[in-house]
């Protein structure tokens, strides 16, 4: 029988046609709104993307404390940096192909070098930003932060760990950056779900196999555990919300337990979480079967986010399918 863990606190009907839906980057912009009014020290920035980014909704409340820095990013990092220096906790944000696609420099030097208290987003990351194409598709964005030091990489699955991941940045000393969606996404978790920045949720346990997924991908690999539930393979789905730090307890637990891993992202099959537990398992010397669901070494291309998470194989069925043929290895 499917059960997740009920310490999760999710969604009671969690595969409901009737489920709620709704982008990330509205979580991100409601947190904003309300942390502008719990602190006044807080000041926002964007790149004349201010209701893409959904910093619009702060802007109209506190327009004192909001900056548009124009089509500059890399201006825009510059400026969160002075700002953060003169004491100010800093929120900025655009489309990830511009931050951190275009102000890498900005950020590794500025923000990351001195651990400056600055909190940004990318947003419109993955083929799921849709019609926009190739060009505005950040694929590559969480392998560009995770290997700066001293950045915190947090990847939300919904609307309300977006929600939570910009309260919980807020209160975190240091930079950190929040992978955003454009696309509406089903809400199958609730504010009382736990998120702790280094800790994985471990939303249904399992014994067979572990599929290790970050961001729109976990709730695709929970439909796709479903599926696998019905066929008597019973697979644990684990929630990386935080890329960096990675939560290395959680993996060698599932690597020992399981011996088979599936990983699955929206983002290049190079970095993310796939390298980052491919490198720990290494390291480790733990002897386990590895497959991988990401982008393979491609571009992305212009149709709708839900018809290009299919055509690249991230969505439930291609996972079911993957989880499927790993569980017939024999380790």
């Amino acid at each position: 029988m499917f059960e997740l863990n009920p310490e999760m606190n999710l969604e009671k009907d969690i595969f409901s046609p009737n489920l709620k839906m709704l982008p990330t980057r509205d979580g991100w912009g409601k947190a904003l709104e309300e942390l502008g009014a719990e602190d006044e020290n807080i000041c926002v920035l964007t790149a004349d993307l201010s209701s893409s980014v959904r910093t619009e909704w702060f802007e109209k409340k506190f327009p004192n404390r909001f900056f548009n820095c124009g089509v500059a990013e890399q201006n825009m990092a510059s400026v969160a940096a002075g700002l953060a220096l003169e004491g100010k906790k800093v929120f900025f944000s655009s489309f990830a192909v511009f931050s951190p696609g275009r102000n890498w420099d900005q950020i590794r030097v500025n923000i990351a070098y001195n651990k400056l208290d600055i909190k940004f987003s990318g947003a419109h990351a993955g083929v799921m930003t849709g019609e926009d194409g190739a060009t505005h598709q950040a694929l590559e964005d969480i392998a560009l932060m995770q290997v700066l030091p001293n950045i915190v990489v947090l990847v939300p699955a919904d609307y309300n760990q977006a929600y939570l991941a910009a309260k919980k940045a807020a209160s975190y000393k240091g930079p950190v950056y929040i992978r955003l969606g454009r696309e509406k996404i089903p809400i199958f978790s609730t504010l009382q779900t736990p998120f702790e920045i280094g800790k994985a949720n471990v939303l249904k346990d399992g014994e067979d196999l572990a599929i290790f997924a970050t961001g729109v991908e976990v709730y695709e690999a929970l439909k796709a555990s479903k599926k696998l539930d019905e066929e008597k393979i019973d697979a644990a789905v684990i929630d990386f919300h935080t890329i960096k730090p990675l939560d290395k307890a959680i993996v060698e637990k599932y690597a020992k337990k399981c011996s088979k891993i599936l990983i699955c992202q929206e983002h290049q099959a190079n970095g993310a979480l796939v390298g980052a537990v491919a490198e720990f398992l290494v390291q480790k010397g733990l002897d386990v079967k590895v497959e991988i669901v990401a982008i393979e070494d491609k571009f992305g291309q212009s149709g709708s986010g839900w018809e290009l998470l299919r055509y690249y194989g991230l969505d439930a069925e291609n996972i079911y399918k993957k989880a499927k043929k790993l569980n017939e290895v024999k380790t």
